[in-house]
């Protein structure tokens, strides 16, 4: 059905859409085990390629070294986020010192930090030859060609702003940021993936308008967006508490408002999912590609909703941070696709 060349670009944005996923999970990991600062510089750990397992490995002088790069960074980080109109937020990072804070080291979290840069290296170059292999669509479908190459260019600027995420020591509005361009190039890499499959086969797609599904699935979208951002700002808050020194079994009941909005909107996330979940049912054959995400999606958001009652039960453990984390991200693009299958066919 496929030309040979339009089915290496399929497999390779298949496996770089895989390998997203694995890049928010190794990022997740990150968060939730405090290795964000594991490796103070970048894009090297300690200025070497193979980071160091003891601290007698340590560069010497390197706190000292490395704040004052990182001070500088933060200057020209300062300028470009006074030149888009926010001073305030500016000044700010010009001025608090708690963003050159060192971090003593500790082998695990460095490997931790590692590991995250190498599998964002090995999706740079998925994207990479994603970019290369579209040019096989240049006359056919140049749309493909043109998000490919735009997808590159945007995973440099989450290259660079993974550096400014170090370099102003984990400030919560630059990875918030982080996250949700990472959740931009899930969405291209999906997005360009359904292009190549429906060129040519057109089955996936359905032959009259559902405009309801359609607009409840890109409500969830966006409610997944907010949810993302108020789920950073509750991390946020468990951050200040831990470092305040207040106990994990007190973090839920200080969390405040910020928590209980986060919560509510998760409830209508999962009433508005089941109710998506039975209109596509209710349209759809069990054997189409429309129906099966329905039940990924219901699925996702099922376990989701779990993840965040062990959060809430169980005082905050790690490997449920991280489930929720991940989770979200594949309920996004599971969605993201659901919603792009409601698209009418073409005639």
């Amino acid at each position: 059905m496929y030309p040979a060349t339009e089915k290496r670009f399929i497999r390779a944005n298949r496996i770089t859409i895989l390998v997203l996923f694995l890049v928010i999970t190794a990022g997740g990991i990150v968060r939730s085990t405090g290795s964000g600062m594991g490796c103070p510089d970048w894009p090297k750990c300690f200025n070497r390629i193979i980071p160091p397992t003891d601290v007698s490995q340590l560069p010497e002088g390197y706190e000292k070294q490395y704040i004052e790069g990182r001070a500088k960074k933060n200057q020209r980080f300062a300028r470009i986020v006074e030149f888009f109109g926010y001073p305030d937020m500016a000044d700010k990072i010009r001025h608090d010192e708690t963003v050159l804070q060192h971090e003593e080291f500790n082998a695990a979290k460095t490997w931790t930090e590692y590991i995250n840069r190498l599998v964002g290296v090995v999706v740079g170059f998925c994207l990479l030859f994603s970019a290369v292999f579209s040019f096989t669509y240049s006359k056919s479908k140049p749309s493909i060609v043109w998000w490919s190459v735009l997808n590159v260019f945007v995973v440099i600027i989450q290259a660079w702003l993974g550096s400014i995420v170090v370099s102003t020591n984990l400030m919560p509005w630059i990875i918030t940021v982080h996250m949700l361009l990472a959740l931009v190039i899930v969405a291209i890499s999906i997005y360009t993936f359904y292009l190549a499959t429906t060129m040519r086969n057109t089955s996936i797609l359905i032959n009259h308008r559902f405009d309801l599904l359609k607009g409840i699935a890109i409500f969830l979208l966006l409610l997944t967006v907010v949810q993302v951002v108020y789920g950073t700002g509750v991390r946020e808050t468990i951050d200040h508490l831990n470092d305040q020194g207040v106990t994990r079994n007190e973090w839920i009941s200080r969390l405040g408002p910020s928590y209980d909005l986060h919560r509510t909107l998760a409830y209508i996330s999962l009433g508005t999912t089941i109710v998506l979940f039975f209109l596509v049912k209710n349209k759809f054959s069990s054997l189409t590609l429309q129906s099966k995400y329905a039940w990924i999606v219901l699925i996702l958001v099922g376990i989701q909703m779990i993840s965040g009652i062990v959060l809430a039960r169980f005082n905050v453990p790690a490997i449920a941070q991280t489930t929720h984390l991940v989770i979200a991200s594949l309920f996004f693009g599971a969605l993201y696709y659901l919603m792009l299958l409601m698209t009418k066919l073409k005639r």
